[in-house]
């Protein structure tokens, strides 16, 4: 029986009040890096400060974009908008445009960048484009 009060005794024991958690502070990134990413089957954008730290990403995947949709030019406009969002906190006012693959996205989400506010400093291409490709098959014996 000693052991029920015991028991009893620990449950009524006062409960710790927690303090509500204070609002996480953001570093102002007054300006930035856009990794725009335009494949044929979809595109991603990055927005990273000027070290390279990724602050926020967005896909047309991860928007609801589905199959061929993803690549298209409204699709790219919408992972700006969602990204613009998300960067809010930072106080980002220009962005300096990184632009690799050949997909349909690439001219919008430039002009998207600069519609939602910011501030294009500059578009550099980075599309890698072999110089020789790789070796030849050797021909084939019959």
């Amino acid at each position: 029986m000693s052991d029920d009060v015991k028991n009893s005794e620990k449950a009524s024991a006062p409960v710790k009040k927690v303090a509500p958690a204070k609002e996480k502070l953001r570093r102002q990134v007054l300006r930035g890096h856009a990794y725009v990413q335009a494949t044929y089957n979809n595109t991603i954008i990055a927005l990273a400060d000027p070290n390279g730290n990724v602050l926020a990403w967005s896909t047309a995947g991860h928007l609801g974009f589905s199959g061929p949709k993803k690549a298209t030019p409204y699709a790219a406009a919408q992972i700006v908008r969602d990204l613009v969002e998300k960067v809010k906190p930072y106080g980002m006012r220009e962005v300096f445009v990184f632009v690799k693959g050949v997909g349909s996205g690439r001219e919008s989400a430039i002009r998207t960048f600069n519609a939602a506010g910011f501030q294009v400093v500059g578009i550099k291409d980075i599309t890698p484009i072999p110089h020789n490709g790789p070796r030849a098959p050797k021909p084939r014996r019959v």
